[in-house]
C-alpha cells in the first residue's frame, strides 16, 4: 500500500489547510471586530493606568511629560508595530501562537526534543529523522543536551509569565478603573458643597470611596469577568533619563503589554485579521490617546490624580460616561490575558508540562477557542488576592511590568533561533534581531528589576509556584516513559509464555492503555502472570504527540498487529497535535473498531507487497480515511453501507432519534449514542474467507464488551537520591493525586475499568 508521506518534521504537512480554512472577507471583518475586545483589550485599555503607576513626583516639568510620550511612541512602534505585528506573527506554528508554538517549531526542525525515544519508537511512527542538517548552528543545538534543556526552560518561563500576566493585568486594569471612578464620584460629590469646603469633602469622600467602594467593586467586576470565560471568546469579544527617570520605564512597559496577547491569541483569531486592526485602528488610536494625555498633564502639572480619564474629558457629562463605561472596558481588557493563558496552557498540555485539566471548546468553527474552567477559577482567585493584598495600583503595576517584559524577551530569544534554524536565513539576520529588539526589552527589564521590593516581588513568588509544577509534572512524566521504556516486553515474549501459563481467552475487546508504541507495557505483563486470562481481541492504544497544531483526520490512527493472527491482537496509535482534543471525544471507541475494520480488509493485500522480513516484523498501516471528507475515492477506506458497497465493517447508529436496520434495546434506553457493526450481505463475493472470519470475530467481540486496563505507576525515589530529584517527584506525586483522572480524561466507564498497579523506583 503506498502510505502518505510521514506527519514528522516536514512543514509542508502539519495539517493546518484542513483546519484552518480561507475565509471570506466578511468574516475577516467580523474576526477584526471581535479582536478589538478581546486580542487588544489590554493595550487598549492600557492608558488607564500607564500614567497612574508613575511616581507623581517624577513628571514635575512638560520636558519630562514629553520625554515619556516619546518613550511610549516609539515603544508602541518599536516592539507592538515592527516586532509583532511585522515579524512574530509569521512565526505561527499552524495557525498557533505563544512561547510553546515557537518551541514546537524548534522541536520539528532541530532535534531538541526531551522526551525519550527509542529507534523501534521511531521505526513505527514513520518518523526515521531527518536528512543531516547542513547548517552549523543547527548540529551545535542538536548535538548539546545544554541546549536543549535551556529551550524547554525558556517555553516554561514564558508560559509562567503569560500565566503571571493572566494574574496580574485583571487586577490592575480593573483596579485602576476602579480607582479612575471612586475620583469622579468623590469630584462629583464635592461639586455640591461651597467652594470653601469643596477640597476638604473631596479628600475625605475619596478616602471613604476607596475603602469602601474601590476595592470591593473591582472585586465584583473581576468575579463578573471570570464567571464569563465559559461564554466563549466569540461573546465576550463583543462586549464592549536619570536614575529616576529611568525607573519610570517600568511602567512605560505597561503599554505595550497586550502584544505578546496579541501573538499567544492566533489560534482564537486569523493572522490577516490581527494584523489589519492593529496596524490600522489600534496603533493610531492609542498614539492620539497617549497624546492626548501627555498634553493634558503638561498643561494641569499640579492637577491631582491626572492619570485617569475622568480628569482630563471636556465635560461633567463625559464624566459621567466614564463611570460607565470604564469598568466595563477594563474587564474586557483583560479577556486578551486570560485567554492567552488558555492557549498556552492547552499547548503545554499536549506536551506533558502541565497537570491534566479539561479543556472546553467554545466554538463550533474556530478550533483554537478554548476554556479551562480548573485555571479560570485558579485565576480568578490568584487576581482576587492581589487586588485585596496590594489595594495598590503602582505595585501592580510593578509586577505585571515584569511580568510583560519578560515574556517579550523569551519570544526574542526563541524567534532568533526560528530565524536561523527555521527559516534558514543568515546568522547575521538572526543577530540583527536578537540585538536590536534584546537591547530595547533589556533595557526595560533592568528599570523593572529595580522595582521588585516595591511589588514585583509578587511575580517571583507566582514564578516559583507555576514553574515547580511545570517542571515537576515534565520530569515525572518523563521518568515514567523511561520505566516503561526500560520494563517493556517483547511480544515473543507474550507468544512463548502464553502456553506455559495456561493463559484463557474471555470473551470481548481490551483495550490496553499505554504510552510505549513497541512491545508489551509491563504492567500487562505483570498483570496477566499474576491472573494468566486476557480478551479474545486485544487492542494496544498509544497517543502521541506530534509537533504540530493539528493531526487531519485521515491521518491520525497508524493500525498494525502483534504476534500471529490466530491472537487477535492488534496495535492503535493515535497521533494528535497539540491543539486537538481526540481523547475527549464520545464516539472514540467507535474510531478505534472501523480503523481496525480498515486495517484487516487491506492487510491481505498489502503484505503481498512486502518481503518476507518486513512481513514477520510488527508494521504499522495508516488507515482512517473513512474519516475524512473525500473517502469516497479512497479504495482503503470505510464507509457506511449505504454510502459506498464492497467494504468490509459498517457501522449502523442507532440512539432515540433514528431507526436502525439492526435495534438495540439497550442502546435505545441511553442519551449516549451507541455504534454496533456489521458486515454487507454482499461480503461473502468480495472478501477472502480468512478475512470475512476474523471482521467477524472483531464484531462479536465487540457484542460482547470491552474492558479497559490502565497502568497506574507509582514513582518512587530511590535511597539516597538528592533533594532536588525527591522535592520534583513530590510535587509530581501531589498534582497527580489533585488533578484530573486518565479514566475521566478517556471518559473509560469505570465499571469497566482495569487498573493494575505497578511501583516505579527511579
Amino acid at each position: 500500500m503506498d502510505l502518505p508521506p510521514p506527519l514528522c518534521p516536514d512543514d509542508e504537512i502539519l495539517g493546518q489547510e484542513t483546519t484552518q480554512k480561507k475565509k471570506t472577507w466578511k468574516q475577516e471583518i467580523l474576526l477584526s471586530f471581535q479582536i478589538v475586545g478581546v486580542v487588544y483589550g489590554q493595550l487598549s485599555t492600557a492608558p488607564l493606568y500607564v500614567f497612574g503607576t508613575m511616581d507623581a513626583g517624577a513628571l514635575a516639568s512638560e520636558e519630562v511629560i514629553y520625554e515619556l510620550f516619546s518613550f511610549i511612541f516609539w515603544t508602541l512602534t518599536i516592539i507592538s508595530l515592527l516586532k509583532y505585528a511585522s515579524i512574530v506573527l509569521k512565526a505561527d506554528d499552524g495557525g498557533e501562537g505563544g512561547t510553546f508554538a515557537l518551541y514546537s517549531l524548534l522541536c520539528r526542525n532541530a532535534k531538541v526534543g526531551l522526551l525519550p525515544s527509542d529507534r523501534s519508537t521511531n521505526q513505527i511512527m514513520q518518523c526515521d529523522g531527518r536528512t543531516p542538517s547542513k547548517i552549523r548552528a543547527r548540529r551545535v543545538i542538536e548535538k548539546s543536551k545544554i541546549c536543549h534543556y535551556l529551550l524547554l526552560f525558556l517555553a516554561l518561563f514564558g508560559s509562567c509569565m503569560a500565566i503571571g500576566d493572566a494574574v496580574l493585568t485583571p487586577a490592575l486594569s480593573v483596579f485602576s478603573a476602579s480607582t479612575g471612578v471612586q475620583r469622579s464620584l468623590s469630584d462629583i460629590v464635592a461639586d455640591m458643597y461651597p467652594s470653601s469646603r469643596r477640597a476638604q469633602e473631596s479628600e475625605t469622600v475619596s478616602n471613604a470611596l476607596h475603602r469602601y467602594v474601590t476595592v470591593p467593586s473591582a472585586c465584583v467586576i473581576l468575579v463578573g469577568l471570570f464567571m464569563l470565560q465559559h461564554c466563549g471568546t466569540r461573546k465576550i469579544g463583543f462586549i464592549n533619563f536619570n536614575c529616576h527617570r529611568w525607573k519610570l520605564l517600568g511602567s512605560i512597559i505597561l503599554c505595550v503589554g497586550g502584544s505578546e496577547a496579541m501573538f499567544a491569541d492566533l489560534g482564537h483569531f486569523s493572522k490577516k485579521s490581527i494584523k489589519i486592526t492593529f496596524i490600522c485602528l489600534i496603533y493610531p488610536i492609542l498614539v492620539l490617546c497617549y497624546a492626548g494625555q501627555a498634553a493634558y498633564i503638561s498643561k494641569n502639572l499640579g492637577a491631582r490624580d491626572f492619570n485617569h480619564f475622568s480628569q482630563s474629558m471636556p465635560s461633567h457629562y463625559c464624566k459621567h460616561g466614564f463611570i460607565v463605561l470604564s469598568p466595563l472596558a477594563s474587564a474586557v481588557g483583560s479577556q486578551a490575558t486570560i485567554t492567552a493563558s488558555f492557549s498556552i496552557i492547552n499547548q503545554c498540555l499536549a506536551l506533558n508540562c502541565f497537570p491534566r485539566v479539561k479543556v472546553i471548546h467554545t466554538s463550533k468553527t474556530i478550533h483554537g477557542q478554548i476554556y479551562i474552567p480548573d485555571v479560570n477559577w485558579l485565576l480568578m482567585i490568584l487576581s482576587l488576592t492581589v487586588t485585596i493584598s496590594f489595594r495598590d495600583m503602582v505595585k501592580i503595576g510593578y509586577a505585571a511590568g515584569l511580568a510583560i517584559i519578560c515574556g517579550m524577551l523569551v519570544t526574542t530569544s526563541l524567534m532568533s533561533l526560528i530565524i536561523s534554524l527555521c527559516w534558514e536565513k543568515n546568522l547575521s539576520v538572526s543577530a540583527c534581531f536578537l540585538v536590536c529588539f534584546g537591547f530595547v526589552e533589556a533595557a526595560y527589564l533592568s528599570a523593572c528589576l529595580l522595582q521588585i521590593h516595591k511589588g514585583a516581588w509578587y511575580l517571583l513568588v507566582l514564578l516559583a509556584v507555576t514553574m515547580t509544577i511545570m517542571l515537576s509534572w515534565h520530569y515525572g512524566t518523563v521518568k515514567k516513559y523511561e520505566f516503561d521504556l526500560q520494563n517493556k516486553v517483547s511480544t515473543e515474549w507474550l507468544i512463548d509464555v502464553s502456553p506455559g501459563l495456561g493463559i484463557a481467552r474471555v470473551p470481548g475487546i481490551g483495550f490496553i492503555y499505554t504510552d510505549i508504541v513497541a512491545g508489551i507495557p509491563a504492567f500487562f505483563s505483570h498483570f496477566i502472570t499474576n491472573l494468566p486470562a486476557f480478551h479474545q481481541v486485544l487492542i494496544m492504544v498509544s497517543f502521541k504527540s506530534m509537533p504540530v497544531p493539528y493531526i487531519p483526520e485521515g491521518e491520525r490512527y497508524l493500525i498494525g498487529r502483534i504476534g500471529p493472527k490466530d491472537y487477535k491482537i492488534y496495535r492503535c496509535i493515535v497521533r494528535y497535535g497539540y491543539c486537538d482534543h481526540i481523547r475527549d471525544t464520545g464516539d472514540f471507541e467507535e474510531h478505534i473498531i472501523r480503523s481496525i475494520g480498515e486495517f484487516i480488509s487491506i492487510e491481505e493485500r498489502d503484505i503481498e507487497s512486502m518481503d518476507a522480513a518486513t512481513a514477520t516484523n510488527e508494521r504499522m498501516i495508516l488507515v482512517g480515511k473513512w474519516n475524512s471528507s473525500s473517502s469516497h475515492v479512497h479504495n482503503n477506506a470505510l464507509v457506511p453501507l449505504d454510502a459506498y458497497e464492497g467494504h468490509t465493517v459498517s457501522p449502523v447508529v442507532n440512539n432515540e432519534s433514528q431507526i436502525s436496520p439492526v435495534p438495540d434495546m439497550e442502546s435505545t434506553s441511553k442519551k449516549r449514542k451507541k455504534v454496533r457493526f456489521m458486515l454487507p450481505v454482499n461480503s461473502p463475493k468480495i472478501m477472502q474467507p480468512s478475512v470475512r472470519k476474523e471482521l467477524l470475530d472483531l464484531i462479536d467481540a465487540r457484542e460482547s464488551g470491552s474492558a479497559y486496563f490502565l497502568g497506574q505507576s507509582h514513582l518512587v525515589v530511590r535511597d539516597g537520591s538528592n533533594f532536588l530529584k525527591r522535592f520534583l517527584i513530590m510535587v509530581y506525586r501531589f498534582s497527580e493525586k489533585n488533578c484530573r483522572e486518565p479514566p475521566v480524561a478517556l471518559k473509560i466507564p469505570h465499571a469497566a475499568l482495569v487498573e493494575v498497579g505497578m511501583v516505579c523506583t527511579i
